[in-house]
C-alpha cells in the first residue's frame, strides 16, 4: 500500500508538471469549472486547504506569493509544505478534528480530502491549457468506485457538478470526470 506521502508526492507532481506547463497568457484561459480561469485551479488548492488544515488539526501551511501574482510559486511553496507535512513522522499521531467527519487521523485526511482534488484538478488545469489530460485510470477508478456510495450526498455539498451520462463501458477517467460534473 502507498503511503499518503508518497501518493501526495506523485499526484501533486502530476499537477506541478501542469501548472510549471502553462504557457504564457494560458493563466486565463478558461476552466473546465464553471466561471473559472486556469489560474482560478490553483488558487482553489492553495486557498481552502489551509484553512481546513488549520481549523482541525492547528496546522499551518507556509504562505507563499499571491496566485494572482505568481501562480507556480503559490502552488510550489504551497504543495511543498502539504509534502514536508506528510513526510515529517510526527504526522503520523496528529489527528484532524471536523464536524462533517469526525477525528482522523492527519495523513488520511489529507489523502482523502486534498490528494484526491489535486488529482481531479490536474484534469481540470490541463484541459484549461491545452496540456495532457490522462489521468492515472487505476485512481480514476477507486474514485468512482469510492464515490459512487457517497453519490447524494457529494451532489448536495455543492462541489460536484450534475453527473454526465456516458456509456456504461466508458474507461475509468471517463468515468470519474462525468461523476464529478466533468464533460470529458
Amino acid at each position: 500500500m502507498v503511503s499518503a506521502a508518497e501518493e501526495h508526492r506523485a499526484v501533486a507532481g502530476a499537477f506541478t508538471d501542469r501548472v510549471r506547463g502553462v504557457a504564457a497568457g494560458g493563466w486565463d484561459a478558461a476552466a473546465p469549472c464553471e466561471g473559472w480561469v486556469a489560474r482560478d485551479v490553483v488558487r482553489h488548492l492553495v486557498e481552502w486547504f489551509p484553512v481546513f488544515l488549520k481549523s482541525g488539526a492547528g496546522v499551518d501551511l507556509p504562505k507563499g506569493p499571491s496566485v494572482d501574482e505568481d501562480p507556480v510559486a503559490a502552488w510550489t511553496t504551497h504543495s511543498d509544505g502539504v509534502q514536508a507535512l506528510l513526510d515529517d513522522p510526527a504526522t503520523a499521531e496528529k489527528v484532524l478534528s471536523n464536524p462533517n467527519t469526525g477525528d482522523v487521523p492527519l495523513d488520511r485526511a489529507i489523502a482523502m480530502f486534498y490528494t484526491n482534488d489535486v488529482f481531479m484538478h490536474t484534469w481540470d488545469l490541463a484541459r484549461a491549457t491545452g496540456q495532457d489530460e490522462r489521468l492515472d485510470p487505476d485512481k480514476c477508478a477507486e474514485l468512482v468506485e469510492g464515490m459512487l456510495p457517497m453519490d447524494g450526498v457529494l451532489r448536495s455539498s455543492g462541489h460536484y457538478g450534475p453527473r454526465v451520462e456516458v456509456p456504461d463501458d466508458a474507461d475509468p477517467q471517463t468515468r470519474m470526470l462525468a461523476f464529478i460534473g466533468r464533460t470529458p
